[in-house]
């Protein structure tokens, strides 16, 4: 069996050609030019480079390779500015799946990676209630709208010869573990002596560990209905305090200081951050975006239908896998 991924040399993207060749598939791993292979050291991996921005490229990039499976989990979680979340998360899923149908691919399935933050902030009113898979998309997010609109795109592909696309999109909550970089950022910062948080509401967070989303992107290519949506989490719900009192723990206990700003000055950072970040063509980790994101009170989301269709089961609840981040962060000396 033949795999595509795409958005290889990434986070998710690393684990998913790891687990790949460990079930035995001949891995192909799409990568930009630019692309770091620090991840993808494996003799056994086949590298493509494949150009998004470009439908007609990607038709000349895929033209003589037959997949049976393609998994895309390239796009952008941060740009400077908001039209370049729609050009590669958008714009680049279409080229991608026009390129795999004008080619005739004959693809068993096709995994989407989406996300949470399709959703915004709803249900928000407590007592928080999970998030469904039925209810009324409202992203408060560039980055949100970005991946809702390839999801409804892919919804609106017509059947060729009475054949659907078969797509399976899945929706993970935040996702943490080894080589992942915007937890760090928290991590780094409490290791420093600072632990920052917003808002004085409560606000429920969930989290899913990077090898529990591998886990469900295998069940989906083995059990996935075209068409299908899930929600991913490790199936928890956790306050805003638990990420960095785990942190805190695994670290040692370094002293520490805890802030917890209003909602109103995080109004006012994050647009210092986004004038700055135009300004100088650096991204900002406090943005627009991570605005919406930090005073969003419920991340709670069902994933009910995950575990009875696909057999899901998350292995790694918060508490390891912190640890396990930790430890490799360490060792891979980013703390």
């Amino acid at each position: 069996m033949r795999i595509l991924i795409t958005g290889a040399s990434g986070f998710i993207g690393s684990f998913l050609v790891e687990e790949a060749l460990k079930r035995g598939f001949e891995t192909w791993a799409a990568i930009r030019k630019s692309s770091s292979k620090a991840y993808l050291q494996d003799e056994r991996i086949h590298l493509i480079e494949l150009d998004f921005s470009s439908q007609a490229q990607l038709e000349s990039q895929l033209k003589g390779h037959q997949f049976d499976y393609v998994v895309h989990a390239a796009g952008a979680t941060k740009c400077l500015h908001k039209e370049d979340f729609f050009r590669i998360n958008t714009e680049g899923t279409q080229h991608l799946v026009n390129a795999l149908l004008i080619l005739q691919m004959p693809l068993k399935r096709f995994v989407y990676i989406s996300s949470l933050s399709i959703m915004g902030a709803i249900r928000e009113q407590q007592p928080y209630e999970e998030i469904r898979e039925n209810d009324e998309a409202k992203p408060n997010t560039a980055y949100g709208e970005s991946k809702l609109k390839a999801e409804e795109w892919l919804q609106s592909l017509t059947p060729s010869h009475s054949h659907p696309f078969p797509y399976i999109i899945l929706r993970p909550t935040g996702v943490y573990g080894p080589r992942e970089r915007d937890y760090f950022l928290q991590i780094q910062s409490i290791k420093r002596h600072v632990d920052f948080a917003v808002g004085y509401q409560q606000q429920d967070i969930t989290f899913v560990y990077v090898t529990d989303v591998v886990q469900a992107i295998f069940l989906a290519l083995e059990k996935g209905e075209t068409g299908r949506k899930y929600f991913l989490s490790d199936g928890e719900v956790y306050q805003s305090v638990t990420f960095s009192n785990l942190v805190h723990e695994a670290l040692g206990r370094p002293w520490w200081i805890r802030i917890t700003a209003p909602i109103w000055l995080l109004r006012i950072v994050t647009r210092i951050g986004d004038w700055w970040g135009k300004k100088t063509g650096k991204m900002s980790a406090l943005n627009n975006d991570k605005f919406n994101i930090l005073r969003q009170r419920n991340w709670r989301c069902d994933i009910t239908p995950a575990r009875e269709e696909l057999g899901y089961e998350p292995q790694v609840r918060l508490a390891e896998g912190v640890r396990r981040s930790i430890q490799w962060y360490q060792e891979n000396h980013w703390l």
